[in-house]
């Protein structure tokens, strides 16, 4: 007999759709309408199990960065361009979420002098000289590795986005897994934190996605170098939040999430040098 939920029977599948969907709607600002069975789409999510889905969304969410960078590629824009506007495409699928992290990281942990300075800081929706050049440099750099990776892999650049998006949520699971959050009211504090069942589906999808972009034209020591330098990248901020803030907070989550997709793309270029 099916379980009910809902009023809708159960299907195989049906949970991992409804964390991906609930995912995306946390993560973007798609409209992701409520899906069959689905309890409340507007709930608070649930990173016990969620994070194994965030792979694919980090994928769904680049998807259209790909194709504009692989679009203006093609139609002859050249490469700074090209790079520009798809950094400009994957702001506008977040909101800026990401960088709004990074930015309020970068104020907080450098702008203050103890632990409640700087948690202080952090809360503050206004951006200061720390967080408005932690912006600039991210963007740059992002902008820059995307536009060499035209120059040298062409289209296949646009699956290095793919990739770096999907590895990039990964290693931003990190302070999630190691941290206590260092706000009891904080969001962070209220949506659980990811156990080991769910950082093992989250990463084996993540490698899956890894192998599979092999025969699209990037090299396997580019992507070595992608996953370990995206893991590292986020494992050296957690420790900073943990020394900083003795914890964790979704601003760090975002922080790690940027260092990572820059630490991965910045991997693929050296691994593509000539």
């Amino acid at each position: 007999m099916d379980r009910q939920t809902g009023g809708e029977a159960d299907w195989p599948g049906r949970d991992a759709l409804h964390d991906l969907a609930l995912c995306l709607r946390f993560y973007s600002r798609l409209p992701v309408p409520q899906l069959p069975g689905e309890p409340d789409p507007h709930r608070a999510p649930d990173f016990t199990r969620l994070p194994r889905m965030l792979p694919l969304a980090g994928l769904i969410l680049a998807l259209p960065a790909a194709l504009v960078l692989a679009g203006a590629w093609g139609l002859g824009l050249g490469p700074f361009l090209a790079a520009t506007l798809a950094v400009a495409t994957l702001a506008a699928m977040t909101g800026a979420l990401h960088e709004d992290g990074l930015a309020d990281v970068a104020d907080g942990f450098f702008g203050g002098t103890t632990r409640e300075r700087r948690l202080e800081i952090m809360r503050d929706s206004r951006i200061g000289a720390y967080g408005g050049l932690a912006l600039i440099l991210a963007t740059a750099l992002r902008i820059g590795a995307l536009a060499t990776l035209l120059d040298r892999t062409g289209p296949a650049a646009a699956a290095a986005l793919l990739l770096a998006a999907a590895l990039s949520r990964v290693a931003a699971l990190a302070p999630m897994a190691l941290l206590p959050p260092a706000r009891a009211d904080g969001l962070s504090a209220g949506v659980g934190r990811p156990g080991a069942g769910t950082l093992a589906a989250a990463g084996g999808t993540g490698l899956v996605l890894a192998l599979l972009a092999l025969p699209l034209g990037l090299p396997w020591s580019g992507v070595v170098l992608m996953i370990l330098l995206s893991s590292l990248a986020a494992l050296g901020l957690t420790r900073l939040a943990a020394q900083k803030i003795g914890g964790q907070t979704g601003d760090v989550i975002g922080a790690c999430q940027q260092a990572a997709e820059i630490a991965a793309l910045l991997g693929l270029v050296a691994a593509t040098a000539p």
